[in-house]
């Protein structure tokens, strides 16, 4: 297999059997959280890659793959990943870092967050688990957001060996991401949001504060565990339920087919934006140094088009692109596996429907606000 087979987008349409019940109710966290945004990402869509002014959009699978591993990127330009974790704390961060110090500081995450990490953290989200999902058993309802907001910041608090209420945390390291995103979304802003930015990001740092690797990695580390954990277990389960997967759930031996099939659907961060450090190409396109890239993971995994399939499952090599690719995966992904493996496997036995279902549309990554369901066995 050649080097771009292997990253083709899978060719199978969406199954025709199922209603497409699942896919609507999911398309409704893009169309009432960022409508502006993805609807010029859907108008662009049909070409892999669109240059619109000095923003390059890339959406095509071979496209978002070179721009990961082709284009020296700048960690630091104001509106990415890096830019943000500056307004967090100062110096020293993760994704601030060049050459040797990101490669070692990216190695040491790496380690936490790889398969001893999991075994270590394990019974903390399941120990949430367990707890709040009892009332299924009794026919009660439970709320999927608030379950695994506590899930999220019961994980994030043990990894970084913080004694801090979990709840407490997913909410400040939410709204520090919520009101950073506010300030590079397309469209009119409030008044007060930089303010609003500062003030979540020095409330998020105060909780941190204890953690030993410093509060700027701590608090970059909650933002990003913590908000696509949230983004991505409600919708994953709300997907589930509509489309009635809980037998690939239930069953260990196609449960990992069926998580990697649903991160690459929901696509929990569907868009990364980064900034080009110096001259290259994007599957042909010329890019400049100082070029903002939208890379639009959703599309370049064919989540658009494509059902969440045990039997036809997309490329591993195409999957993996929703944790980006080469030195700019993220180092989380078994991690978020494992989550959601585990989730999926506490559901499953009471085959879940939803009850209720309203978008977060202050949320920095399209997702659900609240997600009630009960059980229907």
């Amino acid at each position: 297999m050649s080097a771009d087979q292997a990253v083709a987008a899978p060719s199978r349409a969406g199954s025709a059997g199922r209603a497409g019940r699942a896919r609507r109710r999911d398309r409704l966290v893009y169309l009432r959280s960022h409508p502006i945004l993805f609807t010029l990402l859907a108008a662009t869509r049909r070409a892999p890659v669109r240059r619109i002014g000095r923003t390059v959009l890339v959406h095509g699978t071979r496209a978002y793959l070179d721009a990961l591993t082709r284009i020296p990127l700048d960690r630091t330009a104001e509106g990415t990943t890096g830019g943000t974790a500056r307004r967090l704390a100062e110096g020293g961060l993760l994704f601030d870092q060049e050459g040797t110090v990101h490669k070692g500081a990216r190695r040491s995450l790496a380690d936490d967050l790889g398969s001893a990490g999991v075994v270590r953290l394990r019974p903390v989200w399941t120990a949430v688990l367990d707890r709040r999902l009892a009332p299924l058993a009794t026919g009660g309802t439970v709320d999927l957001v608030d379950i695994t907001a506590e899930l999220a910041g019961a994980t994030t608090a043990a990894l970084l060996d913080l004694d801090t209420d979990p709840l407490l945390l997913a909410d400040a390291a939410r709204h520090a991401a919520a009101t950073g995103a506010g300030q590079h979304m397309p469209g009119p802003r409030r008044p007060g949001t930089a303010r609003a930015a500062r003030q979540a990001a020095d409330a998020l740092t105060d909780l941190v504060r204890g953690d030993p690797s410093g509060t700027g990695r701590a608090a970059m580390l909650a933002v990003a565990a913590i908000n696509t954990t949230v983004a991505a277990i409600p919708r994953a389960a709300a997907w589930c339920a509509d489309d009635d997967l809980w037998h690939w759930a239930a069953d260990e031996a196609t449960r990992p087919t069926l998580v990697a099939e649903l991160l690459r659907v929901t696509a929990p961060t569907p868009l990364l934006p980064r900034v080009a450090a110096a001259p290259g190409t994007v599957d042909g396109c010329p890019v400049r140094a100082g070029d903002r890239l939208a890379l639009i993971a959703r599309h370049a995994t064919d989540a658009h088009r494509t059902d969440p399939s045990c039997e036809r499952p997309a490329p591993p090599q195409v999957a993996q692109l929703v944790f980006g690719a080469g030195p700019h995966a993220c180092p989380g992904a078994a991690l978020a596996r494992a989550q959601l493996a585990d989730t999926l496997a506490a559901l499953a036995p009471y085959r879940p429907e939803v009850v209720r279902a309203r978008v977060d549309r202050r949320a920095a990554l399209p997702g659900w606000a609240v997600l009630t369901v009960r059980a229907t066995r």
